[in-house]
């Protein structure tokens, strides 16, 4: 009876030293990087909400810079000089950063590369993650089309990429469902944290007569415009810029990345990621229009909260168009 169970100790010590221990959420360190301040009340704070969200969930250690431009350089220095310090998860918050995490993970293969709005990935240490915006977008383009009194609405547009593009028509296109003798005009700033430029874009926008505002940057610049002419506002990533121009916002199409930042940690961890892509609609979580909680109650009808539900719900997903604007826009896909 002793020798067995002297024997069995040998095994499971042979079996741990095979297997070297299994990892934890101590033997990893996530890095974020951001393109605008992780204050701005937008895209990056969502980011950086979610970061928050997956340190308390996790209890992994997390670090963030901000201001990080869209730049190759930039970007791996501020990368490599936290994998020097032993992080070993860097996320990177924006398109731009694209070429340089690609890179980066086949220089260093024991790094695991997020890369977010991207598409490069491999199957094993590099992946991409976002969400179907353009649900929610559709939404807001249903409110924005209910609300017009002026059947004109203007969008403070940021880049001419597919995901800005396929927002704006999925936008446009929830206008036209419940207006249809409603116009969107675009104006491009080519910013995605620029106050000044969305100020400018905003304020040509309200001179051509638009009574409701959306946009696509990362400040409430717009909105603050759309208060100033007592226009109304849809904003974007999160509801933190309302407070800006609280009696200008409607609702914002928002983002949710905590649960999904949770979500792939665990999958690190446990030795089950390998890169890949994650596309994330409204019935995940990971996006969702902000006015379905109910911050403008009864302003906007029942037709809207039952495609919102529906879309939650997986049953109804707008047109994905990427190449052109639909007829009821006012601007060009090739400024």
């Amino acid at each position: 009876m002793r020798r067995s169970w002297a024997v069995g100790l040998l095994i499971i010590s042979i079996l741990a030293m095979a297997c070297g221990g299994a990892a934890d959420v101590d033997d990893y360190k996530a890095a974020f990087v951001y393109v605008g301040p992780a204050d701005d009340g937008g895209w990056s704070q969502a980011h950086d909400v979610g970061r928050q969200f997956l340190a308390d969930e996790t209890g992994i250690e997390t670090a963030y810079t901000e201001l990080i431009p869209e730049d190759a350089t930039e970007f791996r220095t501020v990368a490599e000089a936290y994998i020097e310090q032993g992080y070993n998860i860097i996320f990177g918050t924006t398109f731009g950063y694209i070429d340089a995490m690609a890179e980066m993970a086949e220089e260093y293969p024991d790094v695991i590369f997020l890369h977010c709005s991207g598409y490069l990935s491999n199957d094993s240490n590099f992946g991409n993650y976002f969400g179907k915006m353009y649900q929610p977008r559709y939404a807001s383009g249903m409110a924005a089309g209910s609300l017009t009194e002026s059947n004109k609405i203007g969008y403070v547009a940021a880049f001419p990429i597919p995901e800005v593009i396929r927002g704006i028509n999925a936008f446009a296109t929830g206008v036209k469902e419940v207006n249809p003798d409603a116009t969107v005009e675009v104006v491009w700033t080519f910013t995605w944290f620029g106050p000044e430029e969305e100020t400018q874009a905003a304020n040509a926008l309200i001179e051509t007569g638009a009574d409701v505002l959306a946009q696509h940057q990362d400040s409430p610049s717009t909105g603050v415009v759309a208060e100033a002419n007592g226009a109304k506002w849809i904003s974007y990533n999160t509801v933190y810029g309302q407070e800006a121009a609280p009696e200008a916002f409607v609702g914002a199409p928002v983002w949710d990345w905590g649960p999904y930042y949770v979500d792939v940690v665990n999958s690190i961890i446990n030795d089950e990621f390998a890169g890949g892509s994650y596309w994330g609609g409204m019935e995940t979580g990971l996006v969702s229009w902000y006015e379905e909680q109910g911050t403008i109650d009864g302003a906007v009808s029942g037709d809207i909260r039952s495609k919102v539900l529906a879309m939650i719900a997986g049953e109804f997903d707008p047109p994905i168009i990427e190449e052109e604007f639909i007829d009821n826009i006012i601007g060009t896909v090739s400024p």
